[in-house]
């Protein structure tokens, strides 16, 4: 192996003393100032790998990578298992890098590297971890699938195989123990992609491992080696005899001048020079019927620049070539101009051209714009140089005069410049001119013209002709110049004349003219105004007070000057102001919500006639005024309006004239709208006897915020000449909160009229006056009871509950109430009665039954006697029916009979419940709720079961507390006994009618409808006829008959005082007839109520 030559082996190799002496490598840039150390842990332990790069002399931070092997990134594979992290301490300026591996696993060793890059500098570390416990699994991945044999587990690899996932199990035992039609599925499950090579290498790994008897010495797993340089591959025979073969990918290797064989003793030696990247492959040696393989890793070495670019300064228009040298040929480079990559397409200006080692980049027409920093990029380095393009010299024959042209006048710019035929730009103030209808731009060989017709103020400025592709340029001025003059009539003022509101800031902007801008003077007469401030600009001028006073008013002139001339103009300033404010306004009357004001008209106008005046209120408690006008008020003299009354106020009022409004007047004193309320209502008189009136009335529909203090009650006497409706008499000297008040001291028998005031703060209302007069003698009134509507009805409660009735009635003078229990004194300490003037009251505290019945009250004035009814029923629990036996017994049917119960509560009995209980368990069951008859058959019992019955009693408080039981069981025995039926005979079901519900006497109410009911049992069914005293209602629409099921009904539609009378009701069929009547009486309507009459409903047995 000759001199120059480097091999690095994860094997054993050769031996030291079979190598040549290697030659030095290029050295690394030393970035990293501590380096990763290799490490050793178990399976699921945790390691830390640390790099530091110190930052004092980069500038920016540098780029880490992380490697496994040759090729892997761990940059892609962070997760749970794999952290990178990256910090910078700012005071030691040091970065540090940290790989973290969480958790490792089997395949976690092997060979790892950091490589550190900034800019051109580069560094790299290679470190190892052992994870003890590991099993090679990495042969099952290798990209070749022809046998191998077996090797010890590699430690370090420069050429790693990509995992993507690697197993969490130990893929070997679950190979090893499942069937061959499992193998794809464990396959897809742990994502192994090399599942034909796995399977092979597992089909080996179960046989025995057998002793090479070829070889003595094996080849290593793997070797490395750098591009361009050679290695040599040695295995040792242990018969030197045996015929051996070099394979590469499997094709087997021929002796040329690249791969060379050699023997020394019992090794047989394979040399590969000039290693290329196409080297990079999978070698193999077979003696006899064994073999051993192994890997050849090919290192590309960076591509060095030898020669650097050099700079290069020349003019425009001229070729430039920039040349590099680099250290490999056909080595890939890149041209880059101030950091960017050169465009080298067909349409570039720039040409690429490389031959051997050499590079160069091409420009053959450069320009300005060339000019830059030109850099090429190779693997190993950066070489930069500047180009600079400069412009070529020229000589100036005539060059650009200045000028002074009056406006309108043309305008011509000459000059000579040499070589001739060279053309040029012209500039105005930097901007390009081009030629038009009024520009002309001309060239004759060396001499350059500008031509302008007629000149304007846009013309002047700094002009520049630039010859194209010279460093040198032509400048001149051109002035303009314009007679200075002012344009007072774009103004449009009248007579030239400003008018200004003193106080305010006058500013009058006067167009002017002029070239150079003119020298602007200010006058008021023949002085300098030194009030005012003047200011100009290039197209006008202006003319600014601050504050403008009456003093300022006058004319003002203006002087313009410049070079060309000097004008002058006058203008007018007129200063007006508003009016002051008028003088306190005064309030002369005052309403519940308004008021009357009126004020004096301001002592200065302004200098304009007053227009009108505004006027604003305010409560006097807040800040915030409220403008009443918004129209001009042109009088002295306003009305406010829709004041809250009881609210003091306070108004004020602005004087307006042409200018603007005035400060608002000093505010008037505070006034309080305050309102009488209106006259009271409802005036009547409540009571009259023989020496005193007694008169109520309403409160007044409108009081206001001033409240009501009271009333006052006057009263006259007919026919008195003293006193009159006019003056009468107060009969209150105090007043008197009250709506009703007792007039005393009257003579009997005299005539009075009456009348009421209501008082409050603001005075007495207009009286309400009783429109006939009164006669002073009490008036006899007959008692007249009125029965509430519930009460005409019986009334029923349960025992315990109480009793309050109030009946009232009426009848003057105090009528006498007493109360009648069946013809009997009412017990006062079982019935308390409370008497007033109005009513009466009957109270039980808790109810009895033997409180039930009916109890007469009779009210009495003098001779005079009203009586009514009022019907009590108190209610209790019925007792058990009676009787309860077992009747009959067939099949899973018990046909049971009773009597009712002996105490039915005061009430009807409305139904029964019957139970049931089986004797074995005896839990009792509902058969049946609320049923009306005495006798029933209980169907569907179980066969074989024996039963007991009860029955529970019912009425309108509930069911009765206890239950009767039926003494005997039943026994429900099984089918095939047979049962001999008694012989019944049938029943004659037929029966005249008879009325089981009878009419009873009903009030009704003009103009609702009433209703009269009844009901009837008969078989066959009966014809029902209604009459009305005795004569049969036939067709007539007033009134509707129904029959349904037995309930028979009679509904008047609207009754009248004239239908009321004896109403009737018969029932005919085949066997007799029946007759019920009844009394319906019809009262006046006296509220608006609806009456509906009492129903009453049966049904035909």
């Amino acid at each position: 192996m000759s001199n120059g030559e480097k091999v690095w082996s994860l094997g054993e190799g050769q031996a030291p003393e079979d190598l040549d002496k290697p030659v030095d490598t290029p050295p690394l840039s030393s970035l990293l100032i501590e380096r990763p150390q290799g490490g050793s842990i178990t399976v699921g332990g945790d390691i830390s790998f640390v790099a530091k790069v110190e930052a004092q002399d980069l500038l920016r931070k540098p780029t880490i990578k992380w490697f496994k092997g040759k090729w892997m990134d761990l940059a892609s594979k962070t997760g749970k298992h794999l952290q990178l992290k990256e910090t910078f301490d700012r005071r030691t300026k040091i970065h540090t890098f940290e790989m973290h591996i969480i958790k490792a696993k089997d395949n976690y060793a092997g060979n790892y590297r950091c490589e550190v890059t900034y800019k051109d500098k580069f560094d790299s570390c290679s470190f190892d971890l052992e994870v003890k416990g590991f099993v090679d699994i990495r042969s099952a991945f290798k990209r070749r699938a022809w046998p191998q044999p077996s090797h010890p587990p590699l430690v370090s690899c420069p050429r790693e195989p990509k995992q993507d996932d690697t197993p969490e199990v130990d893929v070997w035992e679950i190979l090893k123990s499942a069937r061959p039609d499992q193998y794809e599925k464990i396959a897809f499950e742990y994502g192994i992609t090399d599942l034909r090579g796995l399977l092979k290498r597992l089909k080996k790994t179960k046989k025995e491992e057998k002793k090479s008897e070829a070889f003595a010495k094996k080849l290593d797993p793997a070797y490395q080696v750098d591009k361009g340089g050679k290695i040599r591959l040695v295995v040792d025979l242990a018969d030197p005899t045996v015929e051996l073969k070099w394979y590469k990918n499997g094709q087997e290797i021929r002796p040329t001048p690249k791969f060379i064989f050699e023997q020394k003793g019992t090794q047989r030696i394979m040399v590969i020079n000039n290693c290329g990247l196409n080297d990079d492959a999978a070698y193999s040696v077979a003696a006899g019927e064994e073999k051993c393989t192994t890997e050849l890793f090919v290192k590309e070495l960076p591509v060095k620049i030898t020669k650097e670019i050099e700079a290069v300064k020349t003019t425009v228009n001229e070729r430039i070539e920039l040349e590099c040298e680099v250290s490999e040929e056909g080595a890939q480079v890149k041209w880059c101009k101030n950091g960017v990559e050169v465009p080298t397409g067909p349409r570039s200006r720039y040409r690429v051209k490389s031959e051997g080692l050499k590079h160069w980049l091409i420009i053959d027409d450069a320009s300005k714009e060339d000019t830059g920093t030109f850099s090429l990029m190779a693997s190993g380095g950066t070489s930069e140089a500047k180009v600079q393009v400069e412009l070529k010299p020229l000589k100036i024959i005539q060059d650009l005069q200045d000028m002074t042209v009056l406006l309108g006048q043309p305008l011509k710019m000459h000059c000579e410049i040499f070589p001739g035929n060279v053309p040029g730009r012209w500039y105005r103030n930097g901007q390009l001119i081009q030629s038009n209808d009024r520009i002309n731009i001309l060239q004759r060989a060396k001499n350059h013209r500008l031509e302008i017709v007629n000149s304007t103020i846009h013309d002047a400025g700094d002009y520049t002709f630039v010859p194209e592709g010279y460093s040198q340029s032509l400048c001149a001025k051109v002035h303009i110049v314009d007679p200075p003059r002012v344009h007072l009539e774009s103004l449009n003022f009248p007579d030239n004349t400003v008018t200004i509101v003193a106080g305010n800031k006058l500013r009058v902007e006067i167009p002017i003219s002029g070239e150079p801008a003119p020298r602007v003077v200010w006058m008021k007469g023949e002085r300098v105004s030194h009030r005012v401030r003047a200011e100009t600009f290039s197209d006008h001028t202006s003319l600014t007070i601050d504050i403008a006073e009456k003093e300022d008013t006058g004319n003002y002139k203006i002087v313009l000057q410049n070079e060309a001339g000097e004008a002058t103009a006058s203008v007018k300033v007129k200063v007006v102001d508003i009016p002051d404010p008028p003088d306190v306004p005064l309030v002369t009357e005052v309403g519940g919500d308004w008021c009357s004001m009126t004020w004096e008209p301001p002592i200065y106008d302004g200098g304009s006639p007053i227009l009108g005046y505004f006027i604003e209120r305010k409560k006097k408690q807040s800040s915030r005024w409220m403008r009443l006008n918004f129209d001009l008020n042109k009088e002295t003299t306003f009305e406010p309006k829709k004041m809250i009354e009881g609210v003091p106020y306070e108004v004020r009022v602005f004087a307006v004239n042409a200018i603007g409004v005035s400060k608002p007047s000093e505010p008037s004193k505070a006034f309080v709208p305050l309102a009488v309320t209106s006259e009271p209502t409802m005036l009547v008189v409540d009571d009259v006897t023989d020496t005193t009136v007694t008169m109520k009335w309403r409160p007044p529909d409108t009081i206001g915020a001033a409240g009501l203090d009271g009333y006052l009650v006057e009263y006259c006497i007919e026919g008195s000449k003293k006193h009159s409706i006019d003056m009468p008499l107060v009969t209150n000297k105090e007043l008197t909160e009250k709506t009703k008040y007792t007039i005393t001291g009257l003579p009997p028998e005299a005539k009075i009229l009456v009348r009421v005031r209501a008082i409050n703060a603001a005075g007495a209302s207009t009286p309400r006056t009783l429109q006939h007069s009164i006669l002073v003698k009490e008036v006899i009134e007959p008692p007249k009871i009125r029965i509430p509507r519930h009460l005409k009805q019986t009334y029923t409660r349960k025992v315990g509950e109480a009793v309050n009735l109030v009946i009232p009635f009426m009848g003057k003078p105090r009528p006498k109430v007493s109360w009648l229990k069946e013809g009997q004194t009412v017990d006062p300490t079982q019935v308390t009665i409370r008497n007033t003037d109005c009513d009466s009251i009957i109270f039980i505290r808790k109810a009895e039954r033997k409180h039930s019945g009916k109890y007469d009250m009779k009210v009495e004035v003098e001779n005079h006697v009203d009586t009514a009814i009022v019907d009590i029923q108190i209610v209790d629990l019925p007792g058990p029916p009676q009787c309860v036996k077992i009747d009959e017994v067939w099949g899973g049917n018990v046909a049971l009979d009773w009597t009712p119960p002996k105490d039915n509560g005061n009430a009807a009995i409305t139904g029964y419940t019957i139970q049931k209980a089986d004797k074995k368990t005896m839990d009792w069951y509902t058969c049946i709720e609320h049923y009306h008859r005495t006798c029933i058959t209980i169907t569907e019992l179980v066969v074989g079961n024996e039963y007991y019955f009860r029955i529970y009693s019912e009425n309108m408080v509930g069911l009765s507390e206890g239950a009767t039981q039926t003494k005997d069981s039943a026994l429900i025995v099984k089918e095939g006994m047979q049962l001999k039926n008694p012989e019944y005979i049938d029943h004659d079901f037929k029966e005249p009618p008879k009325f089981t519900q009878p009419l009873i006497n009903t009030f009704a109410i003009a103009g609702y409808n009433a209703t009269l009911n009844c009901s009837v049992r008969a078989n066959p069914r009966p014809k029902v006829i209604w009459m009305k005293n005795k004569i049969a209602i036939i067709d007539d629409p007033r009134y509707r008959m129904f029959s349904n099921q037995g309930v028979c009904t009679l509904e008047i539609r609207k009754p009248s005082p004239y239908d009321g009378g004896m109403y009737s009701c018969k029932a005919i069929n085949d066997l007799g007839d029946a007759l019920v009547e009844c009394k319906l009486e019809v009262k006046g309507q006296f509220g608006d109520y609806t009456t509906k009459g009492p129903s009453i409903s049966a049904v035909v047995l």
